[in-house]
């Protein structure tokens, strides 16, 4: 009759085989001989999917209408109508179809194995950023990161975390809230830096926080670029004109951004021995969306789904607030996040473009 020990490690190797082998199916299908096992997400409201519902801050959404076309019509904590980036990007790798949010007291041992989101909705590369408006910073999340690969070497051994650290798709999305609300909105760097300097110092967050990812054991890292983020509605209403036209200094600013990170991500990569620091471009995607929308099936791009849909997010989209009729013909659910369509419609060809250089 073999030992409790050996009982014990039985049931957690069939555990790990169960979890990397009975996966959704995924639409991007990988190479025979590589394996994506988890999704891991760290960044801002594009991929928190509920951590913000567990600290004291107004930058939530765990209230109708949000989650409007979840299932079951649930809130989750997820800026959107539905999934998320980090969902939708696990379910095309065929890993599971929700990331859960590390903070979830329910999250289980069979989620850490696949994946988790430490994304914090307001977050950013400037520390700055997360203290106006009390969320996570990314030194936080790397803080909640350490501890997650302590519980995993506590379910699956040492060697075995490493192996799933390694192969695991890291994704990164940050910038948004830096660029439009901290430096534009509040104005909180304007006196210190100008739209130059600023991004450095944005970029160089970056590097200094793709490097202690590294150092724990990420190897494939997606750093999304910034979006065009003068045309979402609400830096519309803010800064568009009379017109609510897309605030172009808005624009200048994210392409600065994502030109600088662009060439510090190929620096890392030739830097870090053995990592695959991808540079994934959704400003022109995004911004090919907005300018030609019925070529992907959509018609309303300057505002939200949401009330007005000019300037309500997170507590000013509230239960109070009617929705529009027709969600799929929209690009954005509130002000500020795209809808779930939108996101579907940017994903698959952006995995398609650039997993091969994860591989």
């Amino acid at each position: 009759m073999p030992s409790s020990s050996s009982s014990s490690t039985i049931f957690l190797f069939s555990l790990v085989l169960l979890v990397l082998f009975c996966n959704t199916k995924g639409l991007i299908k990988l190479p025979p001989n590589e394996t994506v096992p988890a999704v891991i997400a760290f960044g801002d409201s594009i991929a928190d999917t509920g951590n913000n519902n567990h600290l004291k801050t107004v930058v939530k959404c765990n209230f109708p209408p949000y989650g409007k076309d979840f299932q079951g019509e649930v809130p989750t904590g997820r800026f959107g109508n539905g999934k998320v980036i980090s969902d939708l990007i696990a379910e095309e790798l065929g890993i599971k179809d929700l990331v859960p949010p590390y903070m979830d007291p329910n999250l289980q041992p069979q989620d850490l194995l696949t994946g988790v989101c430490f994304a914090s909705g307001g977050a950013g590369y400037d520390p700055l950023t997360p203290q106006i408006v009390s969320v996570l910073s990314l030194a936080d999340q790397i803080e909640m990161f350490k501890e997650y690969i302590s519980k995993l070497k506590g379910i699956v051994g040492e060697e075995r975390t490493n192996f799933i650290l390694a192969k695991s798709l890291f994704i990164v999305v940050a910038g948004s809230d830096d660029i439009a609300n901290t430096y534009f909105v509040a104005h909180a760097r304007e006196l210190q830096y100008d739209i130059p300097t600023y991004t450095d110092l944005m970029v160089t967050n970056a590097a200094k926080f793709l490097k202690e990812i590294y150092g724990l054991g990420a190897r494939r890292i997606g750093v999304l670029s910034a979006p065009p983020i003068g045309c979402v509605p609400s830096q519309r209403t803010l800064a568009g004109g009379l017109q609510r036209g897309c605030a172009e200094k808005y624009n200048v600013a994210a392409k600065l951004f994502n030109v600088k990170l662009s060439s510090q991500l190929s620096s890392l990569t030739k830097n870090l021995p053995n990592s695959r620091i991808v540079y994934i471009d959704v400003y022109n995607p995004l911004l090919d969306l907005i300018q030609n929308p019925t070529k992907y099936g959509f018609e309303f791009v300057d505002k939200g789904c949401c009330g007005t849909g000019a300037i309500e997010v997170a507590i000013l989209c509230n239960p109070a607030s009617p929705t529009c009729s027709n969600v799929a013909k929209y690009v954005f659910w509130d002000s500020y996040h795209p809808t779930e369509a939108a996101y579907r419609a940017l994903i698959k060809p952006v995995l398609e473009k650039y997993l091969s250089s994860f591989l």
